[in-house]
């Protein structure tokens, strides 16, 4: 196996103090702005952007370079209304029989159930997929590290680039998902981490009032 050359790093950018303090609290302030929504607009949304935001999300650290992800894009109705019927399915199942009583109880306040008319109304579904192992250029296997650490950062930089860039996003994870394999035509080596759903929320979408917890309860300095 060939060594990585070394290069110098050019593309650091060091800011001033100053500057680094009002870089950190506007990027924290247009973060807090980003809410998960559940009713989205049908207007459309040039595919560039889309492009553009996978690919800041395909820059993410990851086990040995081995970049375990695959982000599957559907524009197509006619796959969106079998991804809709499938998910429904399963979620029909998920809340009337599999879940226990209080996952339920702590999903009833979001007005939440079976029905996900999202998924053929957004413009946009994105299924990522994670890589539990590579394949050469001959079909052998070749492992991969840290997958589903590398796919969740990836997946964390994709919803920060699609705010970025104006959008709303839902991260939805029907259990099980193994139909967006089949859906989705993906290969049994990648396993289905979720399905975002990208597009503009709707005209007056309303969103719970929720809050974050403080810096004091999600970390510590030592």
């Amino acid at each position: 196996m060939n060594k990585y050359q070394f290069l110098p790093h050019k593309d650091y950018k060091e800011y001033p103090v100053e500057e680094m303090k009002t870089r950190a609290i506007s990027f924290y302030e247009d973060l807090k702005r980003r809410r998960t929504v559940r009713d989205f607009s049908s207007r459309g949304v040039p595919r560039e952007i889309i492009e553009n935001c996978i690919l800041a999300a395909g820059t993410a650290p990851n086990g040995a370079n081995k970049q375990p992800w695959h982000f599957a894009v559907v524009e197509s109705a006619d796959i969106k209304k079998k991804l809709r019927d499938a998910a429904e399915d399963e979620e029909h199942e998920f809340y009337h029989r599999r879940a226990p009583q209080d996952w339920l109880d702590d999903l009833e306040q979001f007005d939440t159930d079976e029905h996900k008319p999202f998924l053929e109304e957004a413009p946009y579904l994105i299924g990522i997929f994670s890589e539990s192992y590579a394949l050469d250029e001959e079909g052998n296997k070749e492992k991969n590290y840290y997958v589903k650490e590398s796919v969740g950062i990836a997946t964390g930089m994709l919803i920060t680039a699609l705010h970025n860039a104006g959008l709303a996003t839902l991260t939805h994870t029907p259990s099980p998902m193994g139909f967006l394999n089949e859906v989705m035509n993906r290969p049994e080596n990648e396993k289905p981490f979720l399905l975002l759903v990208v597009g503009y929320p709707a005209d007056e979408v309303k969103v719970p009032d929720i809050n974050k917890k403080s810096l004091s309860e999600i970390s510590s300095f030592i």
